[in-house]
């Protein structure tokens, strides 16, 4: 039997074995070591569930990970996406499971705050997105260009200087956005193949959306890796 809560819900026991049942088995899949490490699936999982406000079940799957050798550096990938696409509360509450789970963190002494040079964040989305920048970028460049840096910075810390890989700071993005049903996902899914992701690798971290935020989160994101031919994104 895997950590799913929904196994201690009596009318659930009594009423929905096929339910059940299939919880069990993505659990199983979430759990354990397979495309992607058990303990950085864990961390996926809770800052899916900060994505929905379900901070209980957020504090399980991370307290979950810091048994499995996740460490409290790798945790703050987790608040760093967070604080980027999720807010300043979504980030605050990460915080305290962080210190709630792991402790004495012992964070390292406060670093200067970068700046973007005059083209930085320009030169960094054409980059990303092959050429182009997209709309919503380009009207921000246009009408607040200090906003386009910021959101340059905070892109940066999320994917090329969080304490995961890129490739799994992308996959970590991924399950957010799964657990949000967003439109963004398609680029991560490209971001994340682009760093290295398999499919198998991309497929497990949406996974770990199916906690927090149910199925609808694998239908949100899965038709984007089937083959070219049947509607896939493309490499």
């Amino acid at each position: 039997m895997t950590n799913s809560p929904l196994m201690d819900v009596a009318l659930l026991q009594g009423h929905a074995p096929y339910t059940l049942a299939g919880y069990d088995i993505f659990r199983s899949v979430i759990e354990s070591d397979g495309a992607v490490p058990a303990r950085l699936k864990a961390l996926f999982a809770a800052v899916a569930a900060v994505d929905r406000r379900h901070l209980s079940l957020a504090r399980r799957e991370l307290e979950r990970g810091a048994s499995l050798g996740l460490t409290s550096k790798e945790a703050t990938a987790g608040l760093i996406v967070l604080s980027s696409l999720r807010g300043e509360a979504a980030a605050l509450d990460f915080a305290q499971i962080i210190e709630e789970s792991f402790g004495d963190t012992q964070a390292p002494d406060p670093q200067p705050l970068p700046t973007a040079a005059e083209g930085e964040a320009e030169a960094n989305f054409r980059a990303y997105w092959a050429g182009t920048i997209p709309a919503p970028l380009g009207a921000l460049m246009r009408l607040v260009p200090e906003a386009a840096d910021a959101y340059y910075l905070m892109r940066r810390g999320s994917i090329d200087a969080n304490p995961l890989s890129a490739k799994y700071g992308e996959l970590l993005l991924l399950t957010i956005l799964a657990a949000g049903y967003s439109p963004m996902a398609a680029t991560h899914v490209r971001g994340a193949r682009n760093a290295g992701a398999s499919d198998e690798e991309i497929a497990e971290a949406v996974l770990c959306a199916v906690p927090s935020a149910g199925i609808a989160a694998w239908m949100a994101v899965g038709g984007m890796l089937a083959p070219p031919e049947d509607g896939g994104i493309v490499r």
